[in-house]
Order: C-alpha cells, then sequence, then structure tokens
C-alpha cells in the first residue's frame, strides 16, 4: 500500500484495531498488556485523585495570603483546579504509561507478532510464544530503558515551554508526546523486524503527519477513564497493522 502523509489517516488506524482484540489468534496474547494497563493506571489515578483534593485545599489557603491574593485566588479557583487537574492528568498518563509499557513490553512484542500472523498468515520466528518472551525479557527491558532516556532528555525543554507560554507551550507539549507516543508504540513491530531506535525514527519522519495522527489519537484515549485501559493492545495491533500496511514493503 501506498505510503500516507495524512494525520486523519494516521487516527482511523486505532480504531481499525479495535476488532482485532477479539480475534482468535491475537486474544490470548491481549490479556497481559490488558492488565498491566489496568494496574498502572489505577494506581495512578486512585494516589493522584486521592490527594488531589488536599493538596489544592493546601496549596490555594487564603488564610496564609494577603487580602488582595485571597480575592484573586477565590476568583479563578475554579480555573485553578482545571489547570491542574489537567497538569495531573498528563503526569499520570506520562508516567504510567511509559512504566506499563517498560513492563508490558515483551508481552507487547508478542502481541505485535501474534497480529501480524493473523494478518500476513506467515510466522516471522519459528521461536515465537512464550518461551520468547523469557529469552528476550532483559534485552527488550534495556531497549524500551534506553528509549525512555531519550524521551525524558527531549521532554525537558517541552516541560519548560508547556509551563512558561500559554496557547504554544500546550501545543507543542501536544505535539511533542503525540510523537512520542508513536515511537513508542511503532517500536513493537518495527522492533521484531530488528530495526534500530534510529532506522525507526528515520522512517517515521518521512511520514511525520501521519504519525502524529496516530500518536495524537493514542495519547488522546490513554488520558479518558476507563477507554485508556484498552488502550495500549489497541495501540500495538493499531501499530503493527501500520508496518503491515505501511512500512513493511520498506524493511
Amino acid at each position: 500500500m501506498t505510503q500516507s502523509n495524512n494525520p486523519v489517516t494516521g487516527i482511523s488506524y486505532l480504531f481499525k484495531a479495535l476488532p482485532l482484540l477479539t480475534k482468535p489468534g491475537i486474544k490470548p496474547y491481549v490479556l497481559i498488556p490488558l492488565l498491566i494497563n489496568i494496574l498502572f493506571f489505577s494506581i495512578g489515578i486512585y494516589f493522584g485523585f486521592a490527594y488531589f483534593s488536599e493538596y489544592m485545599e493546601n496549596f490555594l489557603d487564603t488564610s496564609k495570603m494577603w487580602s488582595w491574593v485571597a480575592a484573586i485566588v477565590e476568583l479563578i479557583k475554579p480555573l485553578l483546579y482545571i489547570i491542574f487537574g489537567m497538569a495531573l492528568l498528563v503526569l499520570i498518563f506520562y508516567t504510567f504509561s511509559i512504566m506499563a509499557n517498560i513492563i508490558a513490553a515483551p508481552f507487547n512484542s508478542l502481541l505485535s507478532e501474534a497480529t501480524e500472523k493473523y494478518l500476513t498468515g506467515k510466522s516471522m520466528d519459528d521461536s515465537a510464544g512464550w518461551k520468547k518472551i523469557m529469552k528476550e525479557l532483559i534485552p527488550t527491558i534495556l531497549m524500551e530503558l534506553g528509549k525512555l532516556i531519550y524521551m525524558l532528555l527531549w521532554s525537558i525543554p517541552f516541560l519548560i515551554l508547556l509551563f512558561t507560554i500559554p496557547i504554544l507551550g500546550p501545543i507543542l507539549w501536544f505535539l511533542f508526546t503525540s510523537w512520542m507516543m508513536s515511537l513508542e508504540y511503532m517500536d513493537y513491530p518495527m522492533g521484531n523486524h530488528k530495526l534500530k531506535f534510529s532506522e525507526q525514527r528515520s522512517l517515521q519522519k518521512k511520514n511525520r503527519l501521519f504519525s502524529l495522527g496516530f500518536g495524537g489519537v493514542t495519547m488522546g484515549t490513554s488520558m479518558i477513564p476507563l477507554i485508556n485501559f484498552i488502550v495500549m493492545p489497541t495501540a500495538v495491533i493499531a501499530a503493527t497493522i501500520i508496518w503491515v500496511e505501511q512500512y513493511a514493503e520498506h524493511e
């Protein structure tokens, strides 16, 4: 299939992946990434919002402020709750999504492999299966940690922009995290085909708008309660469909 650089096409792949979650040959490999995602997001949401109100009340305690400052704070308090609430959602999403992906990486690779076999009818590796997970567990996690360092280093300037430049900062942060999400999930099918992280980035840069569409919808749905539980396995399947339809011919 001819490569597309349309962000709407990139968005569509996440929804195209949904029906495959329950397909024979794929469904057994969905379970563990799904459970890992549920566990991490549940922990993040619980602890995040359990202490959010208490933190905000202490932070916005007007009894410790000058009267004119207190009056302004009371006036804009609802807005501050929204801003800090959104910041908390971003923090929960970014932190726990990365942690979940590190732990689930070997299982996501296997899910991607099963999806590709379902789509193409071809088995990639005779050693595929749960034994492969144990064999590649440490190398996969080390690769994920290397990718994490890359993402964290790039996130620093964008985080500074997020909190210092109104409107433009959040837009740049959204584009950055969308790009990171595309790199994260496309790594599973591309990594299965032995592409180095630098090669993966090079391929996706040629279709950056497409990648931003896929990464953006993945990031956005990850921040929706309950729906975020199924995003990880769905995004892995979507990335594999993208690989088969958009990139495999360039291997």
